[in-house]
């Protein structure tokens, strides 16, 4: 079993993640989402996080809960979502936030974890994303403080493009439905989403599994993510509320509705 990335606990995967420190965390809204490792990191009292990830959470939830304590410096993402805290702190000039066509992160992703440095790219030609100006960080008067740069522009077969960098991490956070003691994984359906993305654009990356199985249970055909990927696993705790899946947004039929 020398190739064992098992640990403990979340608090044991997570105990050497230090202040000022990027990561890439997967999923999408609260569709999976490693919250109990985001939870240990929580505890843990770390700082000055720069995240990259497609949103931040909501309030009370998942990165919501280390955005709310002030720990995260700088944001990556395709969009705020359902976080009225992540808008508060962007506009009001605490957090810094580059946001990213949602293709375009999960490319800059993919070629981080694959080596490449940069790619070219349509999505954002003709726009402040190509040409410079969108507010990174706002001043406390709500004046711009900090703008993004142009991006450089080629023209392949007569249409522009823009020049993208990959993106790699200190550490990466994902979680998945199955792993086995090599970290090879398995996602389900949905949760899928940003998780592999992720997991192959970090340096040291840590997986939360539901579901531990040993070397040789997962047919090769059904892994998602290799466990070259991966350095730790970390089996979630059965009724652990931190590793609760919750819902971004409840609709249901009101009484008497047709």
């Amino acid at each position: 079993m020398g190739l064992d990335k098992t640990v403990a606990s979340a608090a044991e995967a997570v105990a050497d993640v230090p202040d000022g420190a990027s990561l890439a965390v997967g999923g999408f809204g609260l569709c999976g989402i490693p919250s109990s490792l985001i939870d240990a990191l929580w505890q843990r009292d770390v700082t000055g996080l720069r995240i990259v990830s497609n949103n931040c959470g909501v309030d009370d939830w998942g990165l919501g809960l280390l955005l709310a304590a002030g720990r995260i410096s700088r944001m990556t993402s395709s969009y705020v979502g359902e976080n009225k805290e992540f808008a508060r702190q962007y506009l009001s000039g605490e957090l810094e936030v580059e946001l990213v066509p949602q293709g375009t992160l999960a490319e800059r992703l993919r070629a981080g974890g694959a080596g490449i440095p940069a790619f070219y790219t349509p999505a954002g030609t003709g726009t402040q994303v190509g040409e410079g100006g969108l507010p990174w960080r706002y001043a406390a008067d709500g004046s711009v403080a900090v703008a993004s740069p142009a991006k450089e522009t080629r023209e392949f077969d007569g249409r522009p493009y823009l020049l993208e960098h990959g993106i790699t991490t200190d550490f990466a956070l994902v979680r998945a439905t199955i792993g086995d003691r090599h970290g090879n994984l398995v996602f389900r359906s949905s949760a899928r989403n940003f998780n592999p993305l992720a997991a192959m654009a970090g340096r040291i990356t840590i997986a939360e599994v539901d579901h531990l199985v040993e070397p040789g249970e997962l047919d090769p055909d059904e892994v998602h993510l290799p466990g070259v990927f991966v350095r730790r696993v970390v089996r979630v705790t059965p009724g652990d509320p931190a590793a609760e899946r919750r819902i971004e947004r409840r609709t249901v039929r009101q009484e008497g509705d047709a």
